[in-house]
């Protein structure tokens, strides 16, 4: 047997292209359904591990699956923004803890994530470097974001402007790090938190600039009389919020008219989420309340709809793949039938022979499934980040 094996590795050695042609379309047409599973298993799995520990969200009418997502997943969507007084009225009802989320911006790339500290408590989220959110300007970052952008507590990261030729509408603020928090393996790894006051300076409903008095330049200023000073645009603001200027930045309006995108809903017992379910599920209401595991087992349901679809295309894939292997190997099987003659007449048998075939397809399939396995150990490794990157 051990002649069998030499003469077939020293054959496929020999005509290597053909032998690496053969391993790889083996490989492919076995690697698409085994990524396929791995990646649809995963993808079933964040998403109803993040909706099973998300007991409902409210925010504006519209696409539900758009408001799970960017609530779970901090996607920049086009929801419409509800006001803070939503978030007053769930309070006032006592049925539940409301913890606003203002996913509006974006920071090197990485989503801001303006929030209270409950969330960090309803996440279980614990800050493995640095302290938490302290005051106004500061910030939070997720173990990939410290990882991505080479960030520590002290540094300094920028928002990014909505629009880079139109600043009017929004500020870039130079925020400080003072916090990384512990790896969780979710989408928390992946953002920038800040408190909500810090989100809406950079929304531009807040600001902080030089002090407004009788020696300011009368270039800055929009009105100048005994009993007040106004300034006008021109007056520079703060890009950054430091200790020096902290208590100039201010807020214009009320805080219950501020915008948030939506608001993660903890009730206290199941008597309240039945209670609250109901308040809202009325055509008056102005937003919706939408249980995330109802809405992922929606998305899910239609994803699995197209999953059948691959299903057949891969099927069908495989099929021409073994019927073109099968090709090749009668043609083989043809050029090579001098060979097979010589060493049937220096002594080798015709089952000698055929095992010697044999051997060269399963050192084929052999290698391809070698192949497959290190390729599908190293995508489950990384299945999360891939699914997160590919759909959130």
């Amino acid at each position: 047997m051990n002649g069998i094996f030499r003469l077939t590795v020293r054959y496929l050695l020999y005509n290597k292209f053909k032998t690496i042609t053969l391993i790889l379309c083996v490989t492919l047409s076995l690697l698409l359904p085994v990524v396929l599973q791995f990646g649809v298993t995963q993808f079933e799995q964040e998403l109803q591990f993040r909706a099973r520990s998300t007991p409902l969200i409210a925010g504006a009418k519209g696409s539900r699956f758009d408001l799970v997502l960017e609530s779970m997943y901090f996607s920049q969507g086009e929801l419409e923004s509800i006001s803070m007084k939503e978030v007053e009225f769930i309070e006032e009802t006592g049925y539940a803890l409301p913890i606003p989320l203002a996913v509006h911006f974006t920071a090197q790339g990485s989503p801001i994530v303006g929030t209270t500290l409950d969330y960090f408590e309803f996440r279980d989220l614990s800050v493995a470097v640095g302290t938490s959110l302290k005051r106004l300007g500061d910030c939070v970052i997720g173990a990939n974001v410290a990882e991505k952008l080479q960030l520590k507590p002290g540094d300094r990261v920028i928002s990014d402007p909505l629009n880079v030729f139109d600043l009017s509408g929004n500020y870039p603020l130079k925020m400080l790090v003072v916090g990384v928090l512990e790896e969780s393996n979710s989408p928390d790894d992946d953002a920038v938190f800040v408190d909500l006051k810090t989100e809406w300076i950079i929304a531009g409903i807040g600001h902080g600039h030089q002090k407004i008095n009788v020696e300011t330049d009368k270039d800055l200023l929009l009105k100048r009389d005994p009993q007040r000073t106004v300034a006008n645009a021109a007056v520079p603001q703060f890009n950054e919020v430091t200790e020096e200027n902290l208590a100039s930045f201010h807020f214009h309006g009320q805080a219950e008219t501020f915008p948030i995108s939506s608001i993660i809903v903890v009730p206290f017992d199941e008597k309240s989420e039945v209670l609250l379910l109901g308040i809202y599920d009325v055509e008056q209401s102005t937003l919706q309340l939408v249980r995330p595991v109802v809405t992922v087992n929606e998305l899910l349901a239609m994803v699995f709809r197209v999953k059948k679809l691959f299903d057949v295309n891969t099927l069908l894939v495989a099929i021409s793949t073994a019927l073109l292997l099968a090709l090749v190997f009668l043609l083989s099987l043809r050029l090579r039938k001098r060979e097979r003659q010589t060493m049937f007449q220096l002594g080798c048998s015709r089952a000698t022979i055929w095992k010697l075939q044999f051997t060269e397809v399963l050192f084929i399939l052999g290698a391809s499934l070698v192949l497959v396995l290190m390729v599908a150990i190293v995508f489950q490794m990384y299945a999360s980040q891939v699914m997160r990157f590919l759909f959130f």
